[in-house]
């Protein structure tokens, strides 16, 4: 059964599986370099060994027909997320100061980006709209995907958002592969998407190589609930557990009576979940309800998870909450609904990296170009500042360039 923790006993929830990733990079870390050096013949070795492949090219080239359920709700999400993912891009801007002198933005799509799509015990079809679609919003031309196992939801997606090219591979040899290039594979810009602790260990050791989105880790959900329906709270906890027996699910509450009640139904769900398989151990394992003698320390321990998924009963903490990749509100907001089809993006910062960003956004796929236009008045108005602190640095020339324009 689930564990019931004080706020005192839950410093365990705040540990981060550094040394796992860390022992996932020794073992990354020749394979990057073999396909670095090697190109497509290691891809092929590696997609061989470790995937099953048996055929003779990476390049996917079959294309899945969409049922009409499917297409219908495919279509209902990519609406939701392109019109979300359009709000998120910065816009060019211009001003022109009183002495003259006109400062501003442009901003330019990357030329290339990767999305890295799982297919493992769960494929997931969703994560390829989460991910390519914010792309194409920011204006990337050229959009590239790789999945080891694609299904035939992946493959339908992949043609219906017509990705420039989906390549038959997985792991870290992937994510090798777009930061290298190779004969077959392009090297990319950004590099997007989740993945097991092997492709987060490659990730972090390309990144500079190669853009990234974040080193991901488990997936995890917060929820800080006082008087909620323990059927729904209990839904909630497993929906996150059912995703890998690593998964974290934990409540936060003030009352005794609420974190019995949600226990006992998480074991009642469990009896006929098809995945429990999966649940079990993560709830077991990683899972807690912690009680808490008022919000305000609810709020506190939230921020010091910073999770990847924070569901809250109502907006009377949300001022308070400094850290989390996605915020649900309310009994009707579950985290399925933004997994899937409200908008929001669901690749979201995990293990903690939500205190340095948010989530995956259509900002992540351009960039913001400062633009400067001085005249030869505005430049005279600066000029004592810019002379002054370039001499404090000992950088002369730098002073000169300005003095040199003098009219």
């Amino acid at each position: 059964m689930i564990r019931i923790l004080t706020y005192n006993e839950a410093g365990p929830l705040l540990e981060r599986r550094a040394a796992r990733l860390n022992e996932a990079e020794q073992i990354v870390a020749p394979i990057l370099e073999d396909v670095r050096k090697r190109g497509d013949a290691a891809l092929l070795e590696y997609a061989r060994r470790f995937d099953g492949f048996e055929g003779e090219s990476i390049v996917e080239t079959t294309r899945a027909p969409m049922p009409g359920q499917l297409r219908a709700a495919v279509r209902t999400a990519a609406a939701n997320i392109r019109r979300y993912a359009k709000r998120q891009v910065p816009k060019p801007w211009s001003t022109v100061f009183p002495s003259g002198y006109r400062t501003g933005q442009i901003v330019r799509p990357l030329d290339s980006m990767a999305a890295y799509i799982p297919a493992g015990r769960y494929p997931l079809p969703s994560t390829l709209l989460m991910t390519i679609i914010p792309a194409q919003v920011a204006g990337v031309p050229r959009t590239y995907v790789a999945s080891p196992h694609p299904s035939s939801e992946i493959l339908a997606i992949a043609g219906y958002l017509k990705v420039t090219s989906m390549f038959r591979m997985g792991g870290a040899q992937a994510i090798a592969a777009f930061a290298f290039g190779t004969e077959t594979v392009p090297r990319v810009d950004r590099i997007v998407g989740p993945g097991n602790i092997y492709v987060a260990a490659a990730k972090k050791l390309l990144a500079g190589e190669v853009g990234i989105d974040f080193v991901a880790g488990p997936t995890e959900v917060v929820i800080v609930s006082t008087e909620g329906d323990p059927r729904i709270l209990a839904a909630d906890m497993l929906a996150q557990a059912e995703h890998d027996v690593e998964a974290s699910a934990i409540l936060i509450t003030t009352s005794r009576t609420l974190a019995r009640e949600v226990a006992n139904e998480i074991e009642c769900q469990l009896a006929t979940l098809p995945t429990a398989v999966v649940a079990r151990p993560s709830i077991d394992n990683h899972g807690a309800i912690v009680l808490v003698d008022e919000l305000a320390r609810a709020a506190e321990l939230v921020n010091r998870i910073a999770p990847e998924h924070l569901n809250l009963p109502d907006e009377t903490l949300l001022g308070e909450i400094r850290h989390a990749g996605g915020i649900f509100i309310g009994a009707y907001s579950p985290e399925a609904a933004g997994d899937y089809a409200s908008g929001p993006n669901h690749v979201l910062p995990t293990s903690g990296a939500a205190r340095l960003r948010g989530g995956l956004s259509a900002a992540d796929f351009v960039k913001v170009i400062s633009v400067q236009e001085l005249t030869p008045s505005s430049l005279a108005s600066l000029e004592p500042a810019i002379t002054t602190l370039a001499r404090a640095e000992g950088l002369e020339a730098h002073a000169r360039s300005v003095e040199v324009r003098r009219g």
